[in-house]
């Protein structure tokens, strides 16, 4: 039988022990070192890595492998991203484990007889699967930068999977799909593990993942090759030929994460730290910034009309570049990354900008390269060490659970990342498709992203580790979170429970948050001729501040996450 657990006392399990409401008004103070994620338990595991003398590095090892057990929308190791990393000596560094294409993928992979995307085939099913570079990524950051053993790193993991947790009333409606599609011999496996003798579990029961827990101990045993190769990668190379998929023990075997140099830009004395080619959100961030700087923002009032109008301009700008020169380095060796984030080609994207119109976005600009749906559900969590060592980390599945395929005997879900290419080359059309070369399908080749783990320092220290999931929202709530510590001077609490907005070229529209804007302020946008849409919530921000007033570091998670906290020792 599994142990029940009453309402009230589900909300005592997930709401007490780390006051996450109140965490959405305060923020909370470290004395030491602080982990803010998306779920307690894993913020707490990382903590408690801190605690015991590890580094940065290492609690971002023992959260995302956390992650991967309570957070199975989003944390992975079945998928990739992105980590920032800023030492407390100066080194700056990142780690590049996006997902790659199989060796047998090919740029029509995904065509019918007519031209078109065969049943969502990018999306849905075994050719949606990219190679996954979680572990890969983990790994190579910790043998970079760790200190504490690997095995004590990913034993807290284990130990989620074994003993269990409570379910949390947020995946009620994935395993009641879950339930629906038991059947269906591509997620027959994901509802044997995810649900109880066929039936969803209610919030408050315990699951355990006795199969995610021997990968694990794989992967505490062997490290890297736990996962790309032996028992693993012979599990999740067969599922993929049971069910059509294309993924080899060899592409597994192939696989390589990279460290890399991050993208670095200025704004008012700071420097901006954030994630290279294939992620285009550390371009576009920095952009935007330098496109903004010269503005009295602060003067103009948060989130005002005028406010509001001059940073949807800015995004207008940044994701039509991001649409047209951005994608994997590896297979776009001339994409000009230098001139994009210089100050110089800000003034002249300035210049554009009519402070009281908006500027309509033209289809025909750059070669009509729309923008198409990248999906919401990622996740991102920040690290301080107590020497001051930081970590920025966003990774994900693509769609919430990613393909929804779970690999028979391993217990983990794969991710759906292979739709983040363009589909059909040289295709644009008005829905949102995008055919432009950069990010065409090829064999061994990184997907674009949007991710966007920064860090923000000031005279070689970091001062602010900031990330979110979103899709490509994910690059304009980073902007906003940050305009709001850096010129507003909002406490990290306030700046990330702050309304939020998106525009993002293609489609022309302005999406605000419901409810974070006043109905002048919507009517002021309007006049100034932008397509305005009230939307519901966007991301969910995990960032840390150092407070100069308080002189310590501040944290908080977005309360737009049900179970996120922000832990300190």
């Amino acid at each position: 039988m599994l142990a029940r657990i009453t309402p009230l006392a589900l909300l005592l399990v997930l709401f007490v022990p780390t006051d996450i409401l109140a965490q959405a008004r305060n923020p909370v103070r470290a004395d030491h070192g602080m982990v803010v994620s998306t779920h307690f338990l894993a913020s707490e595991v990382g903590r408690d890595v801190l605690a015991r003398g590890g580094n940065a590095i290492d609690a971002t090892v023992a959260t995302a492998l956390a992650l991967a057990v309570v957070h199975p929308s989003a944390g992975n190791i079945g998928g990739g991203g992105f980590i920032v990393y800023h030492g407390a000596d100066g080194e700056v560094t990142s780690f590049n484990f996006r997902e790659k294409a199989p060796a047998a993928a090919t740029r029509d992979m995904y065509l019918d007889a007519e031209g078109g995307i065969r049943d969502n085939a990018n999306h849905d099913g075994p050719l949606s699967v990219g190679v996954p570079g979680t572990v890969a990524g983990l790994a190579l950051a910790h043998e970079r930068l760790g200190s504490l053993p690997w095995a004590e790193l990913v034993a807290p993991a284990i130990e989620l999977a074994e003993q269990g947790f409570p379910v949390p009333w947020d995946w009620d409606w994935f395993m009641e799909a879950m339930a629906a599609q038991a059947g269906d011999p591509w997620y027959a496996e994901t509802a044997r593990v995810f649900l109880n003798d066929g039936v969803p579990y209610e919030a408050g029961e315990i699951i355990r993942q006795p199969d995610l827990a021997r990968t694990l101990r794989r992967i505490q045993t062997d490290g890297h090759d736990g996962f790309y190769a032996g028992e693993t990668a012979r599990l999740l190379a067969a599922y993929m030929e049971k069910t059509g998929g294309i993924i080899t023990e060899a592409d597994l075997a192939a696989y390589e994460a990279v460290e890399q140099p991050p993208v670095r830009g200025s704004f008012h004395g700071y420097d901006v730290i954030s994630m290279a080619p294939p992620s285009s959100g550390g371009i576009a961030l920095i952009q935007m910034l330098n496109m903004l700087e010269p503005y009295p923002l602060q003067s103009m009032g948060h989130n005002s009309a005028q406010y509001t109008h001059l940073l949807t301009e800015s995004m207008r700008r940044a994701f039509a570049d991001r649409a047209y020169f951005v994608g994997d380095p590896a297979f776009n060796p001339n994409m000009p990354v230098s001139s994009l984030i210089s100050k110089d080609y800000a003034d002249g994207l300035r210049v554009s900008i009519d402070d009281s119109r908006a500027t309509p976005s033209d289809s025909s600009t750059f070669n009509s390269a729309l923008l198409g749906y990248e999906s919401p559900e990622t996740t991102h969590f920040s690290v301080v060490d107590g020497d001051g060592n930081a970590v920025s980390l966003t990774y994900t599945l693509e769609y919430s659970y990613g393909s929804r395929m779970t690999v028979e005997g391993a217990g983990f879900i794969l991710n759906n990342e292979m739709g983040d290419f363009n589909p059909i080359p040289g295709v644009t059309t008005t829905t949102g498709l995008i055919g432009t070369d950069p990010n065409l399908v090829a064999p061994g080749k990184r997907m674009l992203s949007s991710m966007t783990p920064t860090i923000i320092a000031k005279d070689g220290k970091p001062v602010l580790m900031i990330g979110s999931p979103g899709g490509r929202t994910i690059i304009n709530t980073v902007l906003q979170v940050t305009l709001n510590v850096l010129v507003h001077d909002m406490n990290i609490a306030k700046a990330i429970n702050a309304p939020r907005f998106h525009h993002q070229w293609l489609p022309d529209r302005l999406r605000l948050e419901g409810d974070g804007f006043s109905k002048d302020t919507v009517e002021l946008l309007r006049g100034y001729g932008h397509q305005v849409d009230v939307r519901g919530t966007q991301g969910r921000a995990m960032g840390i501040f150092w407070d100069p007033y308080l002189e310590m570091w501040t944290g908080a998670a977005d309360p737009r996450s049900p179970s996120g906290s922000a832990e300190a020792y």
